[in-house]
């Protein structure tokens, strides 16, 4: 797999304790932006929760987070499942004593097709996760965060401003997801708990770099060339990292946002602009 040159200037960055004292719980965790969100959670400071379906890649990131420095629980839950997101709560209270953000990450892609062209029920599959998990999550953590004064982030995407017939899918979970966090901020909202969304484009990370692969093999061109296609709409001229996203999406659980809430920060090196 090849590896584009681009400048990273998040190279020279310098970790600071912002979430010093706080706890993170951080749902889907998974390679790419699951794996750096709970990493620089931890170069900040945070006590992490993580929950996925696969028990052994948390226990590997647990242990990552544990040479840290850090501190991190391991929960195997499918987030589809009524029953495993309330044993999630519940013993994320029980064994940490409370919780000051919740983070919405677990996504799936729906079939790329134009939507009139996609089974209903691979659409309603897909907003399991995307939509009605992140919704169940909030409701049975909104007690513990209530206490906190904490904040949930949902995890969107920039796809919200495509309108490629092939992403419709997938952008009709996630526009649904922004509004869905939307009403959250105001129901929540008086009762102190923030919600906000992260909107990122393509991150480079191991998921796009093979997806760029494949199209350079379609193209018959080089997985540079393709970088440089999807980096050229960007201000910056290149695409986020993981780390990048996750920085962002970790600063709207810190004190230093306590007034933000209903909002998406879109995290794109520029590509659009809203």
């Amino acid at each position: 797999m090849s590896a584009a040159p681009h400048p990273t200037p998040a190279e020279t960055y310098t970790p600071v304790p912002l979430l010093a004292g706080k706890v993170i719980v951080i749902s889907g965790v998974g390679p790419g932006l699951g794996h750096s969100l709970a990493i620089e959670a931890a170069h900040m400071g945070a006590t992490l929760a993580l929950a996925g379906r696969t028990e052994k890649r948390l226990h590997e990131y647990a242990d990552e987070i544990t040479a840290l420095g850090g501190s991190a629980l391991v929960v195997r839950a499918d987030i589809t499942v009524e029953a495993d997101r309330g044993a999630l709560a519940q013993r994320v209270v029980s064994e940490l004593g409370r919780v000051d953000c919740l983070i919405n990450n677990a996504f799936a892609i729906p079939p790329m097709y134009p939507i009139t062209q996609i089974d209903v029920e691979a659409l309603r599959v897909a907003n399991e996760t995307n939509v009605f998990a992140p919704l169940r999550l909030s409701a049975l953590f909104a007690d513990a965060l209530e206490a906190s004064h904490g904040s949930v982030i949902m995890l969107n995407s920039c796809v919200s401003y495509s309108s490629q017939p092939e992403y419709s899918g997938y952008k009709l979970s996630k526009g649904t997801l922004q509004h869905l966090a939307s009403s959250l901020a105001t129901e929540l909202g008086p009762r102190g708990i923030r919600v906000n969304s992260v909107a990122p484009s393509y991150v480079y990370e191991d998921i796009n770099k093979a997806y760029f692969d494949w199209l350079a093999s379609q193209a018959g061109v080089t997985h540079e060339e393709i970088y440089r296609q999807k980096a050229a709409p960007t201000d910056l001229g290149r695409l986020a990292g993981p780390d990048e996203v996750a920085r962002a999406t970790l600063f709207l659980a810190s004190d230093l946002a306590t007034a933000v809430t209903g909002q998406m920060l879109t995290v794109d090196c520029g590509e659009f602009h809203r």
